[in-house]
């Protein structure tokens, strides 16, 4: 499985972002996910989609702000980025895993990563 993020950008402070995230293959049978690296931090999961159930978990610093959703018919999913601060400065990363956790972005067994995709909120 291959993954492409795009939609990356410089963007004020309030502003939004599409990020969208294609894959090379049907995806409908993976758990499917958003992570983010800022300057000089860990990895961040974000949001991510278990397939078992089509529930979706959001962390707790962008609940209500960031939407996660997927077209398996495109074999895209996409993240929209509203209201949008500073310190959402970060690559965003696309990935597909054979399971995810419901409930939570934990994930087992094989993953997939696409190259991650700058967004950078500055005024």
């Amino acid at each position: 499985v291959q993954l492409q993020a795009s939609g990356g950008g410089l963007v004020q402070p309030g502003g939004s972002l599409r990020l969208s995230c294609t894959a090379s293959t049907y995806m409908a049978y993976y758990g499917i996910g958003w992570f983010r690296q800022g300057p000089g931090k860990e990895r961040e999961a974000l949001s991510c989609i278990s397939r078992s159930d089509g529930s979706t978990y959001y962390t707790d610093s962008v609940k209500g702000r960031f939407t996660m959703s997927v077209d398996d018919w495109k074999n895209t999913m996409y993240l929209e980025l509203d209201s949008l601060k500073p310190e959402d400065t970060a690559v965003y990363y696309c990935a597909a895993f054979d399971t995810v956790v419901v409930g939570t972005c934990r994930y087992y067994g094989m993953e997939y990563w696409g190259k991650g995709t700058q967004v950078t909120v500055s005024s």
